[in-house]
Formats: structure tokens, sequence, C-alpha cells
């Protein structure tokens, strides 16, 4: 594990501030929201894969072309990223491509968050997503530990054989039927025998799907309620929408991959609930994690029928929401402008630089 101390060394002995981050997932979001502060901007992209942020050309003042992702552990790209004064923003792509060892062991550059508390997102951690749920005191679905016990609709959630990116979720509502789609999908390749034996199995829980997004660091005066979206995925998503009898004659298999996104609110009256989960979570997370929560979380929840609030997934770096930028009106209640993830992460980097203070919020 690389020393806190050491990292924020390096970050006191900067002369600048340049926001990094890796060329996939939410990078755009996060170059975005630090052009719109005046930051400057890097990413570091796998050859081949550049094209968006040389199209979108405001977005990065620098990109740093490699031939794998995973290069970005190299000594000379770290060197150079931290000769550039550059503070790395995690995102999902970042953990998936350089992997949690080589995050917490390897890569010798300030991050802006925990990195001890990204992998706490594998539900198959100790001190998991779920572990820290139940601390917050926060509902999450009932999990069955046992296939047989499968006796109601549940999502069994497992990571995908061949893309590092994808969880390849499917929906059962028998052991019988278990036994058949997990049988098929390792059989097309889908997923190992080993991914599965690490998977979780949950109750569906029915009710309306919201994404609540938050904002915390340790020089944060409370917790920030940034918005809600909502998840486009496929194919799952325009299955859905076809007549019961077409579905039942449909023999596809779904998936649940997320490619979009849509904007939501939620009915005031319900803030209270939401902004609670919120400073539970980050409290529950600080005594834990030391020192807790640094930058942007999401709670995937359920609204139920009785109106309660049931987390079934938790995004602990940017959620990959773009559409909060535009969208969300929490952030104007609170700030006088609409803004996203990205632009929040750059306020407070801006905040800290400013307050000498960018060592308590970087790992």
């Amino acid at each position: 594990m690389i020393k806190r101390s050491d990292i924020q060394k390096i970050v006191n002995e900067y002369s600048g501030l340049t926001v990094g981050t890796l060329g996939s997932h939410s990078a755009l979001e996060i170059m975005d929201g630090a052009k719109d502060e005046n930051l400057q901007t890097l990413v570091v992209c796998q050859k081949g894969r550049e094209v968006p942020y040389k199209r979108f050309s405001r977005i990065a003042d620098e990109i740093i072309i490699v031939k794998k992702f995973k290069d970005m552990l190299s000594p000379k790209i770290q060197a150079r990223l931290r000769s550039e004064n550059t503070i790395i923003v995690p995102h999902r792509a970042l953990t998936a491509y350089l992997g949690y060892a080589g995050v917490e062991n390897s890569f010798k550059v300030p991050i802006f968050g925990n990195r001890a508390l990204l992998q706490a997102e594998e539900r198959s951690h100790p001190k998991n997503q779920y572990y820290l749920l139940e601390k917050a005191k926060i509902k999450h679905p009932k999990l069955f530990k046992n296939p047989k016990d499968i006796n109601r609709p549940v999502i069994v959630k497992v990571q995908e054989k061949s893309r590092k990116l994808e969880r390849a979720f499917f929906n059962v509502s028998s052991y019988s039927e278990y036994k058949d789609k997990t049988e098929t999908k390792i059989r097309h390749g889908l997923i190992s025998k080993d991914a599965l034996k690490i998977a979780s199995i949950e109750e569906l829980v029915i009710g309306t799907y919201f994404n609540f997004n938050y904002f915390h660091t340790p020089i944060s005066d409370e917790v920030d309620f940034l918005g809600i979206e909502r998840r486009l995925q496929t194919n799952l998503h325009d299955f859905n929408s076809l007549p019961a009898r077409q579905q039942l004659e449909t023999n596809i298999e779904l998936q649940n991959i997320e490619v979009g996104h849509t904007p939501a609110s939620i009915r005031e009256s319900l803030l209270d609930k939401v902004l609670s989960a919120g400073d539970k979570f980050v409290n529950a997370v600080k005594k834990e994690y030391p020192p807790g929560i640094i930058g942007p979380f999401s709670l995937q929840s359920v609204i139920t029928r009785d109106l309660e609030i049931v987390v079934y997934d938790v995004s602990l770096r940017v959620p990959g929401n773009p559409i909060l930028a535009t969208t969300s009106p929490y952030t104007k209640y609170k700030y006088g402008a609409t803004f996203g993830v990205g632009r929040r992460i750059a306020m407070e980097l801006k905040q800290a630089q400013q307050e000498g203070r960018l060592e308590e919020i970087v790992t």
C-alpha cells in the first residue's frame, strides 16, 4: 500500500494543478467541470480511443496516448503526470483497467479520492458496500447466500467474463431457473464458474429506481446532494417496453449493460430521507475507511410502494452521470447554478488549492 504521507508530500511540492483522468467512463464530465473552473486538464488514452477527446477540443489541454490503459502505471507515465502537477480523479474504468492492486500499491500519483475505499464496491470484498450500508443503518435488498434458497424474484450480480467494465446481471425466480441460466451463460462464455462463486444474489425489490448522487470531502461543511438520474440499459430497457405477449414470444438473452442516462427529480416530501441517507453513509464510511469519503458517491436506490428507500448498489467514485450537469435543480437550490459532478470536484480542488489544503483531499 502506498503511504498517504508520500502522496501528500508530492502534492505539497506541486507548483500548479492539473485535473487528470483515464480516457473512459466519465472523463469528459470530469474535464468539462475542470474547464468550467479554469483548471488545466489532462487525459490518458489508449491508442485508438482518443477520438472523443480530440473532437471535443475544449475539454482536454493535454492528451497522453499509451498502447494499453495499464501503461498508466509505468514509471515514465507516472513521472510525467507528477511533472504536470496532476491530481487523478478516479472512476470505474480506472480500477477496471489498472486493477485495485495497481491503484493501491503501484500508482504513486495523487488521487482525489480515498484509494483504499474504491475496492469496497466489490461485493466479494470483506468490508464491502453491504457492510457499509449496514453500518450506516441504510436498508439494502435481502441477500441469498445459497442459490438453493431462492424462493422469489432475485437478481444475480456477477462479473462478465470478457469485459472488465460490465457486470452480467440477470434475473431468476427459483433454483432450477438459476441453474438453467447460469449453465447457459457459462456455456456461451458470458460468465465464468469462478465469478459465479463470488456473485451476489439479491432480492429483486419492486419500486421506482433512482440514483442519488452526493459529494463530500474532509474539507466540506456538509454532504452535498447533487441530483438524480436513471440508467438506460441494453437490451433490458427496450425489451420492457414490449407488450407482454411479445415478451413471451421473444427468445433473447437479456442484459443489464448501461448505455445512457436520463434525468429525474423526486417529490419534495421525500428529500429529507434522501439527504439523511447521504449523511448516514458518509458518517459510517469515515469510521470504517479513514479519512472517509473524498469526492462524489452514489446510492443507487429503489423507492418502494411504502416510500421506503432501499439501496441496491453503491458507487464510491465518479458515478458516470453527465446528465446532471444540465438537468439537476438541486445544485441550483444551494449554489444558484446547475452543474454536475465534474464541476463540483473542480470547485473543491480549487478551494483546497487556494487554502493550502490539497493534502487533506488526496490519498
